[in-house]
């Protein structure tokens, strides 16, 4: 490389060749510089060559964990339909309970119809990726304006492929209400977005100083205050605390609102304080496990940081005691947090299925028990799967998260 037309600031900033650029715009690059350098040879600043270099590994680890995922949601779905299976009680018997009109030819035909005949590794081969496999010649019988059938002479079987499964990004259609999986999912997802969100964030807001409070303060009754009504939070089962809230603030004092998302009304329109009120026990009812499973991680983090050299140097300097706890002490005591916001996000959502259920909030917690109680196995097998899907999105981002805020972690 000649560096004989490079100032001193141009040599400092010098670095080795970089795959950052392509070789089609390097002269462009070369040209800028004003420096005569070899073929495929970039002059690159140090900073930027090192945040490239960072943005790719972030890129391999990412797309290593996606590929890891994807043995994770084979067995998940394996186990579930297993789980599915094997429930007591029959769908279309269910469905068809009190029909006069039904009869077991007619209840036959049906169960032919949703593949509930067949075996169960031929059903879960149906449900993941859309493809029927029967015994003999049936295609005039299979054969509908979504199911194309065609028959195999060879093997003296029918395929019949109904255009969904799971590998082609489809769940599948209700039972209950003939729609598809997806869209009924979509219909609830808003609920459980906004009672999920809600709740983290409460729970960061009052767990995270609380636990700094509690480790400034240790040994005095604020800090023994603190880690038991963490021991409490921590212990008292989610849908015992949410049914003393509806007895105490529904039933007896009449504050809030016991269930619902909003007061049905003949217009339904939307207010916002009424959306609140509903909003206020469930989001308490979901925060509490995290804000004390929060406070006890930054009581001890802080009780380890407050007696490092920097927040020594930061005491003798004058500050004030709240800028030396919660901006000095706070930053690094955060970064332990990052390793459990991924274990939080599925508390949250497994919470979600117990609160939305006994405060009739419309999300897809309580989707996915109505599913369970009325057998519609497309349903409840298309909830196991996103939520499955959304547990490893949660421990991915708590990674890369946690390599983001400590420059210790290296993803090589």
């Amino acid at each position: 490389m000649d560096i004989a037309g490079l100032s001193t600031g141009q040599m400092s900033h010098a670095c080795a060749v970089r795959t950052c650029y392509t070789p089609e715009n390097a002269r462009e690059k070369r040209e800028a510089a004003g420096v005569s350098l070899p073929r495929f040879t970039l002059l690159v600043p140090g900073n930027f060559s090192r945040g490239c270099h960072s943005v790719q590994l972030m890129l391999r680890y990412i797309i290593r964990r996606l590929l890891q995922a994807i043995p994770t949601l084979l067995g998940v779905s394996v186990i579930t339909f297993l789980l599915v299976s094997a429930a007591p009680g029959d769908p279309v018997s269910l469905r068809t309970f009190g029909d006069p009109r039904m009869t077991e030819e007619t209840k036959d035909i049906l169960r032919r119809q949703l593949g509930l005949d067949q075996p169960l590794p031929l059903q879960y081969i149906a449900w993941f990726t859309g493809l029927s496999i029967r015994g003999g010649d049936q295609v005039a019988g299979m054969t509908t304006p979504s199911n194309n059938c065609g028959y195999v002479g060879n093997l003296n079987v029918t395929v019949c492929d109904s255009g969904g499964g799971i590998i082609r990004g489809d769940m599948g259609t209700s039972i209950d209400t003939k729609q598809p999986v997806w869209q009924r999912m979509v219909e609830r997802m808003p609920a459980t977005l906004q009672l999920g969100i809600t709740s983290l964030i409460v729970s960061l807001l009052i767990g995270v100083p609380l636990g700094v409070i509690s480790a400034v303060y240790r040994g005095s009754w604020v800090d023994n205050l603190i880690r038991f009504f963490s021991v409490v939070f921590r212990s008292v089962p989610v849908y015992w605390m949410a049914l003393m809230l509806i007895l105490i603030f529904a039933v007896w004092l009449g504050w809030l609102p016991s269930g619902g998302r909003q007061t049905v009304s003949l217009n339904m329109s939307f207010d916002l304080w009424d959306r609140v009120q509903h909003m206020i026990l469930p989001v308490l009812v979901l925060s509490f496990g995290p804000i004390a499973y929060f406070s006890r991680i930054m009581r001890t983090e802080t009780l380890e940081v407050i007696h490092t050299d920097y927040i020594r140097t930061a005491k003798a300097k004058g500050l004030a005691p709240n800028s030396v706890w919660f901006l000095h002490a706070l930053r690094n005591a955060l970064i332990p947090l990052m390793t459990v916001l991924g274990p939080a996000i599925v508390g949250v959502l497994a919470g979600a299925v117990v609160t939305e259920t006994i405060f009739a909030w419309p999300g897809l917690g309580r989707l996915t028990i109505n599913a369970v109680y009325q057998q519609d196995y497309p349903m409840v097998l298309g909830s196991g799967i996103f939520f499955a899907a959304l547990t490893i999105l949660g421990y991915l981002l708590t990674d890369i998260f946690y390599a983001l805020v400590d420059p210790r972690v290296r993803l090589s």
